[in-house]
């Protein structure tokens, strides 16, 4: 069976979503941390939250609590994650400093990057990686692979 409508299979917009062990505390890390605004949350009588929707600048990051029963499970507290969330914002270095006052642990300090911004990666409380960066210089494509291949011909592989 073929669409008729063409457009039909077109994403228009992409949402990550966190899970949590605590998403009340989470939320309020995340609007110390980066300044999120809450739009809306529904909690269970019993307090869990479900689903609550924040904005950081134009975008919008879910969050909820675990439901083991569902599979909805957080990330483990001692395992990395296989994701990471990048902020792109106005000046990594406060936004680093103001995320780890919130609670976060710094993984990389502010630095200068070869694709063109000052970039930091921290962990939130929850185990969630993010990476912040604010752009330097604007790199092309090319430009950037120029400068990857460099580092590893420098045998400097850290990004």
């Amino acid at each position: 069976m073929t669409n008729s409508n063409p457009d039909a299979n077109q994403i228009h917009e992409v949402f990550p979503y966190l899970r949590t062990r605590d998403a009340a505390a989470a939320i309020d890390f995340y609007q110390q941390a980066f300044e999120a605004v809450e739009d809306f949350r529904l909690t269970e009588p019993g307090g869990r939250i479900g689903h609550a929707e924040l904005k950081f600048g134009a975008a919008t990051i879910m969050v909820s609590d675990e439901y083991p029963e569902y599979g909805i499970h957080a990330p483990a507290e001692s395992a990395l994650t296989g994701s990471a969330i990048h902020l792109h914002v106005q000046d990594v270095d406060a936004m680093t400093q103001q995320a780890v006052q919130a609670g976060a642990t710094l993984i990389m300090e502010p630095a200068d990057q070869f694709y063109g911004e000052r970039a930091a990666k921290i962990r939130d409380p929850f185990g969630h990686e993010w990476l912040l960066g604010s752009e330097i210089e604007k790199v092309t494509p090319a430009e950037m692979q120029r400068r990857f291949n460099a580092m590893f011909e420098e045998g400097d592989q850290e990004c």
